[in-house]
């Protein structure tokens, strides 16, 4: 295989999963939770540590897997709560350097109730609260949580790190795994640990692109715009969709303000070193994939049936988006 093929193919490392099934959940223990969006949002996000030290997952998560979490309770059918999943955003040693503490990025969901089934009442517009995410992020310090897994053996950063250059393309909680990614990449392990001394910085370009409703729903944004000022080699964009499209960056979604930069892209994703990673809603990626194939820079991303040669990127049908076009091993993607 020739350097290029080589890499162009990403060797991912091994992933271990589920070494806590859902069905035997063992217990952890929350050590800190604070908010992490910028200024007074009317979402609420917070980051969470829990620390899995003396259970299976202790030292075995990586940076882009999920973990579960089985809040108390049972349903309305009186079952137990089944597992919900999480993206770990913590790096691969933890938030403690020792691999026992990993993170992840919870967003409360309250709504009000809609009809959902046949017989729901149209007319109850109750206050409805997602069961786990109000569970995790009322959790304080010393709180026991049961998690399981982990979960995600593709969505991951490559074996060799310094062999590529990153996109990274967020929106919402989306943000999460690439908290990890780029700790891993432009942080490093705490001073002191076992891993310091091994590790250096990354020399790749990487950028990461986050977007959000208005800018206070920006998460961790002091921390990336703080990384993006002491290392040259990482660049970070914030898209708000819902605010003025007087200032850039406003008024556009992901794929829109990629569009607009795509020659400051165009290094890395047209270079054989390039991967780009989509992680946030269902749906975000198809933008991009258009994106991609308007610019000629599909190729080594996305994996097209026959039935679309010749057929324009903005003429492709949801039906066909969800068929016929299909990640290659360069692009990541984890939607939800």
């Amino acid at each position: 295989m020739s350097d290029h093929a080589t890499v162009n193919e990403p060797s991912m490392p091994e992933a271990a999963m589920h070494l806590v099934p859902p069905t035997a959940p063992t217990d952890a223990v929350v050590t800190s939770t604070s908010l992490c969006t910028k200024g007074k949002s009317a979402s609420v996000v917070r980051h969470v540590c829990i620390d899995v030290g003396g259970t299976p997952l202790e030292g075995r998560f990586l940076a882009g897997q999920s973990f579960g979490v089985v809040p108390p309770g049972t349903d309305a059918n009186g079952k137990p709560h089944k597992v919900r999943l999480y993206s770990i955003a913590s790096p691969g040693y933890g938030e403690d350097g020792h691999g026992r503490v990993l993170s992840t990025t919870v967003k409360r969901l309250i709504d009000e109730r809609k009809p959902q089934r046949p017989g729901d009442d149209p007319d109850d517009h109750g206050l409805f609260l997602g069961v786990c995410s109000n569970f995790l992020c009322d959790r304080k310090a010393g709180d026991v949580v049961q998690v399981t897994g982990p979960a995600g053996k593709r969505f991951l950063l490559p074996t060799d790190r310094q062999a590529h250059d990153y996109v990274f393309v967020a929106t919402g909680t989306g943000i999460a795994p690439f908290r990890g990614m780029i700790h891993e990449l432009l942080v490093g392990p705490p001073e002191g640990t076992p891993a310091r001394a091994a590790w250096r910085p990354s020399t790749s370009s990487i950028t990461l692109v986050m977007g959000t409703p208005y800018t206070t729903d920006l998460i961790y944004d002091e921390w990336f715009a703080g990384l993006a000022a002491a290392h040259p080699n990482f660049t970070y964009h914030t898209v708000i969709s819902r605010e003025s499209a007087a200032t850039p960056g406003r008024g556009a979604y992901v794929h829109q303000y990629m569009d607009g930069i795509v020659e400051s892209l165009r290094p890395t994703l047209a270079g054989p070193r390039g991967l780009i990673y989509l992680c946030g809603l269902s749906g975000m990626q198809v933008g991009v994939y258009r994106m991609l194939a308007r610019h000629g820079l599909g190729d080594q991303y996305l994996s097209l049936h026959e039935e679309l040669d010749g057929v324009a990127p903005d003429a492709w049908t949801d039906d066909q988006l969800r068929r016929r076009v299909h990640a290659t091993r360069r692009c990541m993607v984890e939607v939800y």
